[in-house]
């Protein structure tokens, strides 16, 4: 596996805004290691593995990732609706590929094991499960929207309620 620099800052990004305070990532090639210190600064360390492509500490990116928005709030909706939110950053799909029919509709009963989108990041598909038993009262994003850090996706209608 090869990353290019945007792998890496979206490596940092994502490190950036979640609340791990470690991250360690090897490849044949290098081995990085970066820790959270309490002042919610980056400390890091880097060791080349091999003589290819070589990655020294230097060529490590020592500045923090621009710091990204707050995730937007949902539009104001009827109270008792629970809000599905993205847990990483990320393009939101509504379909599982393009062309097919979207995972849920407003008005689509869902449990709380139900996939109802996907969010796409660093080219890897992330599954967005509804996490509550209910009925889609609201999709918040458009298909192929750019989703924030826990950014509501959708609102659901709980059973019950």
């Amino acid at each position: 596996m090869k990353l290019t620099n945007e792998d890496v800052q979206d490596i940092l990004q994502l490190v950036n805004v979640s609340s791990f305070n470690v991250l360690n990532l090897q490849t044949d090639r290098f081995k990085l290691s970066l820790r959270r210190t309490g002042d919610g600064e980056w400390t890091q360390s880097a060791q080349e593995l091999s003589a290819t492509n070589l990655m020294t500490p230097a060529a490590v990116r020592t500045e923090t990732a621009a710091p990204v928005a707050a995730p937007k709030a949902a539009p104001a909706a009827e109270d008792g609706l629970v809000d599905i939110r993205t847990p990483l950053l990320g393009t939101f799909y509504r379909s599982p590929k393009p062309g097919s029919p979207p995972f849920v509709e407003i008005g689509s009963r869902v449990d709380k094991d139900t996939v109802v989108a996907i969010v796409e990041t660093m080219k890897l598909m992330n599954s967005v499960y509804a996490g509550v038993c209910g009925t889609i009262a609201e999709i918040c994003l458009g298909d192929a929207d750019f989703a924030d850090h826990e950014a509501v996706l959708m609102r659901v209608k709980p059973e019950g309620v």
